[in-house]
């Protein structure tokens, strides 16, 4: 079955940057994309990537701020976060995702147990 490991949350200071790594196992002909929940809030799709790493998208909230990229051969996605805000602050996920009608979708029903980001005023 599919695995997820994402690593490397933290606490950091408002303004200061953080990468997060998803190790994923099985195929890697996927797109795949980092989501994030904070508390009391739904899960929310934060930046995606396709399978080859040529095309990404990321959340309005985000643009600008956050890159996400991928080694396939390291079966990893990164998630760089730069200029971190108090907002940020959530438990972030990886999963694979596909594209209909324009739309991401994460294609694996189980869920990694995420890493925690914590920002700080």
């Amino acid at each position: 079955q599919v695995q997820l490991v994402e690593s490397g949350g933290g606490l950091v200071q408002a303004g200061g940057s953080l990468r997060l790594s998803c190790t994923f196992s099985g195929s890697t002909f996927s797109g795949m994309g980092w989501y994030r929940q904070a508390p009391g809030k739904q899960r929310e799709l934060v930046a995606a990537i396709t399978s080859g790493g040529g095309t990404t998208n990321y959340a309005d909230s985000v643009k600008g701020r956050f890159t996400i990229s991928r080694d396939n051969a390291k079966n990893t996605v990164w998630l760089q976060m730069n200029t971190l805000k108090l907002e940020d602050t959530a438990v972030y996920y990886c999963n694979f995702v596909s594209w209909r009608f324009g739309s991401v979708i994460p294609q694996s029903a189980y869920w990694g147990q995420g890493t925690q980001v914590t920002v700080s005023s």
